[in-house]
C-alpha cells in the first residue's frame, strides 16, 4: 500500500513539475529574457518549447500507465459506445478545428523560417466558428476526450491535474490576449464563456468579425 501511494504521490508530483515548466517556458517573461539575452535563439523558441513538452511529457504519461490502481469507472454496453462516440467526435472536431489556426506558427517553422526573434508575436485575433462557442475550443475538446476514458486511480489524478491546469493556464493566457487584443478581447470574454460552452452564451459570425476588426484598428492605431 505504501509503495503504490508513493508512486501516486510521484505521478502528482510529475504533473506539477511538467505543468510548471510548460506554463513558464509559454509566459512573456521568459521568451523576454530570451530575446535579449540570446535572440538569435528566438526563431528556434516555438520549435524548442514544443519539443521540450514532448519530451517531457513522456515521464507522467509512463508513470500514469505503469501504476495499477483502483477502477472508478469502466464504460460497458451503450455507455461504452455514448462516451468513445463522444471522445470521436471530440477528436473530429479538433482536426477540423485545425484549418482555422497557422499551424506552422503553432509549430514552431514559420518563426525559424522567417528568421522571427520578437518576444510578442500574437497575430490578429481570430475568432473561428469555435471560437464564438467557447473561448478555449482545444482545451474543451480536451477535457472532453480526458474524462470520457475509463478511470483508475492514476488516470483520474492524472486527470484532474491536467483539468487544474488548463482552467489556470487558460487564465494565465488571458491576461497576454488582453494585453495584446485589448477592449475587443475583454467585450468578447464577457459575452462567450472560457472552457464549457453555456446554452446563450454564443457570438454572431457579424460580431465575431466585427470584434476581429476592432481589434485589429486598435492594434493599428497603437502601432
Amino acid at each position: 500500500m505504501s509503495s503504490q501511494l508513493d508512486k501516486l504521490v510521484l505521478l502528482v508530483i510529475c504533473w506539477i513539475v511538467y505543468f510548471t515548466i510548460h506554463s513558464v517556458l509559454a509566459g512573456i517573461t521568459v521568451k523576454r529574457w530570451v530575446a535579449r539575452r540570446v535572440p538569435h535563439f528566438m526563431p528556434f523558441y516555438r520549435l524548442s518549447y514544443n519539443a521540450i513538452a514532448l519530451v517531457l511529457l513522456v515521464v507522467p504519461v509512463t508513470l500514469m500507465y505503469q501504476i495499477n490502481g483502483e477502477n472508478w469507472w469502466r464504460w460497458t454496453g451503450a455507455m461504452w459506445w455514448i462516451a468513445n462516440g463522444t471522445s470521436l467526435l471530440a477528436f473530429a472536431a479538433f482536426v477540423w478545428s485545425l484549418r482555422y489556426y497557422d499551424g506552422q506558427s503553432f509549430i514552431g517553422w514559420r518563426q525559424l523560417r522567417h528568421g522571427i526573434s520578437r518576444a510578442e508575436d500574437p497575430g490578429p485575433l481570430q475568432l473561428s466558428p469555435f471560437h464564438r462557442v467557447v473561448r478555449h475550443p482545444w482545451y474543451f475538446l480536451v477535457l472532453v476526450i480526458l474524462w470520457t476514458r475509463d478511470m483508475n486511480t492514476p488516470f483520474l489524478l492524472s486527470a484532474v491535474a491536467a483539468t487544474s491546469y488548463l482552467w489556470v493556464g487558460s487564465r494565465l493566457e488571458e491576461r497576454k490576449l488582453v494585453y495584446y487584443y485589448g477592449e475587443a478581447y475583454r467585450e468578447y470574454r464577457q459575452r462567450v464563456p472560457g472552457l464549457m460552452p453555456l446554452p446563450g452564451r454564443t457570438i454572431s459570425a457579424k460580431d465575431a468579425a466585427r470584434l476581429m476588426r476592432c481589434s485589429l484598428e486598435s492594434n493599428e492605431s497603437r502601432t
